[in-house]
This record gives structure tokens, C-alpha cells and sequence, in this order.
């Protein structure tokens, strides 16, 4: 199935399963940012906008994605988010980050997903930035909530060997831990989970609430480890997790030469 083929059936399916997707997304109480309520002048205003002017660029956000996020400086910072995505080629997404699925959901972050092609032609400094996909996905991690499994597992071969650049802006908080009532302090750079046992057990039941567990996920992914190659940024996180981690088939870390990690170490 080719990825003009997934958005039809991403489209065409999102009216049957809005209703369902909502209702499971929304069980996370979302923190409410301090300050009076809305006056009756304000809401008529935003009900004028809302008829008078276009939204034509969070409109074309019309592919949902449920993935898990752990700070790259800080490993016991890890937290679920909506992804709100726009395919604007085959090579480049992006997409709004919010912690929950209804109206009163909050922006949290964003995020740049490209192509194992597109990362090759990076600066060797910016890759940094870049987390890997591939675990996330041969995981049965990263899921598109409400759609039929062969387009979701369609859409997920398409995702393949990519590559993220993800900064978190308020932290909402996350299983048993509080967020901030207001965005604070400097963005957070992202990274991906690269083995079993990094990722938070309270984290993953919130993600097994969405839809199919991570197991079932992984079983019926198994054909797509053939088409994964070693990425960079797979080990970046090694060692920095309290608990046992171990490796899966198709994760591999892509080693940098020598010399350019001692050249990104002198710019810190």
C-alpha cells in the first residue's frame, strides 16, 4: 500500500472511528492553565473568527499518531503524546503535539519526522537532534488510534528508518507524576525509547489504553524487521536507565566515526 493509498484509508476511516479513538484518549485529565474565564465579548469574537477566517494549516494535521517520549538529557522525564501530523512529501512531516485528543486538549510540543534519505544529507552536528523510529515501531509502540490495523500497518512501513526531531514545550505531566500549570522553562529536546525495559511501566498501561498492547502491536509487525537498517542515535541513551533493557530484532545502532563525536564534544 503506498502512501497516498494510506491517506485514503486514513480519511475514509476517520469518521467511523472518531467517536471510539476520543473516548479512550480522553481518560488523562488535562491541567488547566491559570486565568479568568472567558468574557461573552471574547467568545463572540472567537465564534466571528471561527466563521470568517480560514484554518487551513491545523486543517491539513489529519494524520493521528500515539507515540512515547523520553527526555534526551534526563531519562526519568518520559511522557505520552498526541501527534497531529501533515505529510507534506514522502520524505517530510510534521506535526502539533498535544496531550490529549478533545477540545481542551494542551499544546505541548512539536515535532519533524524525514526520511532516512533526508537525515543523510544533515550536517553532521545537527544529527544530534534526531532520534531515531525504528524501535517505536518493530515495538508496536507508536500507534495511529481509531484506524484499521492494514492501514495503520502500512502506515508505520512508510515510517521506517526515519528519523524525529522532537522539543516538548510544557510539560503536562505524566503517570503519577504532576505537570506544570503553565509552559516553563527551555524547551525539552526528545528523544526515542531504542530497547524493552527503558520505557515506564505506568507509561506503557497509559499507551495500552489506546488501542492494541505493545505485544500484539510487535507480533503483527514482525514482517517489517526486514526492512530496518542501523540508525544513529540508537545507543545514545545506553546505560542511563535505572532497570534491565535489552536489545530487539531490527534495532541497531549506526556507530559515528571517532572523530566527529570528539569534534561535537569541543562545541559542548
Amino acid at each position: 500500500m503506498k502512501l497516498s493509498q494510506v491517506r485514503v484509508v486514513l480519511t475514509a476511516s476517520c469518521i467511523a472511528s472518531f467517536f471510539g479513538s476520543i473516548a479512550a484518549a480522553q481518560e488523562k485529565a488535562h491541567p488547566e492553565p491559570p486565568g479568568q474565564e472567558k468574557s461573552a465579548k471574547l467568545q463572540a469574537l472567537e465564534g466571528g473568527a471561527k466563521i470568517l477566517q480560514p484554518n487551513a494549516p491545523p486543517a491539513a494535521l489529519d494524520i493521528h499518531l500515539y507515540g512515547t517520549h523520553v527526555s534526551k538529557h534526563e531519562s526519568s522525564h518520559q511522557m505520552g503524546a498526541h501527534h497531529y501530523c501533515r505529510q507534506k512529501n514522502r520524505d517530510f512531516a510534521q506535526c502539533a503535539l498535544y496531550d490529549g485528543t478533545g477540545k481542551d486538549a494542551n499544546l505541548i510540543g512539536v515535532e519533524y519526522i524525514i526520511s532516512e534519505p533526508l537525515f543523510s544529507t544533515l550536517p553532521r552536528e545537527e544529527r544530534q537532534y534526531w532520534h531515531p523510529h525504528n524501535y517505536e515501531i518493530l515495538s508496536g509502540e507508536l500507534i495511529a488510534p481509531g484506524i484499521p490495523q492494514l492501514a495503520e500497518h502500512a502506515l508505520m512501513k512508510e515510517k521506517m528508518n526515519s528519523y524525529g526531531k522532537t522539543w516538548h514545550l510544557w510539560n503536562t505531566g505524566s503517570p503519577g507524576k504532576p505537570g506544570d500549570a503553565l509552559p516553563l522553562g527551555e524547551p525539552v529536546l526528545e528523544w526515542s525509547f531504542n530497547r524493552d525495559g527503558e520505557m515506564d511501566g505506568a507509561l506503557m498501561q497509559e499507551r495500552n489504553k489506546l488501542g492494541a498492547n505493545m505485544a500484539e502491536r510487535r507480533q503483527q509487525r514482525q514482517d517489517l524487521v526486514k526492512f530496518a537498517r542501523p540508525q544513529e542515535g540508537v545507543d545514545a541513551l545506553k546505560g542511563n536507565f535505572t532497570q534491565p533493557t535489552r536489545s530487539i530484532p531490527g534495532v541497531a545502532d549506526r556507530a559515528v566515526p571517532r572523530q566527529h563525536e570528539q569534534k561535537l564534544e569541543q562545541k559542548r
